[in-house]
């Protein structure tokens, strides 16, 4: 069936069944990369999507479902500017292997447009992505910057 989706500030028709989660709409029928197969059931975090901003797990998100404009790390920059928080993820070099990475920033995002000046409470509350390389604290860091609250 065809589904009419914004993706990356770009209007995409897809064919696709209902229950396929956006995840695999992204990785197999748009050849977006960038969003990772983690877990399958939500909570690695690492299949993070924004939708109308806010974070979500694509793994979990049937196509039918998506109701408004998603962005994927592909499309958080805007030209050739980084986004802040990718930009802080660069200056404070967080990834470790990078796998979870899009996921992180994305979840960064989410959480930055909830709380502008996030404390260390709402950061560690709110950035439920699992990391296997355990850099949670270059994470952290890497959100502050971006809010420009570091200290």
């Amino acid at each position: 069936m065809p589904f009419k989706i914004n993706i990356n500030r770009k209007s995409q028709t897809v064919d696709a069944a209902d229950d396929t989660p956006l995840l695999w709409v992204l990785r197999d029928t748009l050849d977006m990369k960038g969003t990772k197969y983690g877990c399958g059931i939500g909570m690695c975090g690492a299949c993070t999507v924004l939708m109308d901003g806010k974070a979500v797990r694509s793994c979990l998100l049937p196509i039918a479902q998506v109701t408004g404009s998603i962005t994927t790390i592909e499309g958080l920059a805007e030209g050739d500017r980084l986004h802040p928080v990718q930009q802080a993820w660069m200056d404070l070099d967080v990834p470790q292997c990078g796998y979870c990475q899009g996921g992180q920033i994305l979840s960064a995002v989410s959480l930055l447009a909830q709380h502008p000046k996030p404390t260390d409470a709402e950061i560690e509350a709110g950035m439920t992505n699992i990391c296997r390389c355990a850099t949670y604290n270059r994470i952290k860091a890497a959100v502050h910057r971006a809010a420009g609250t570091e200290g």
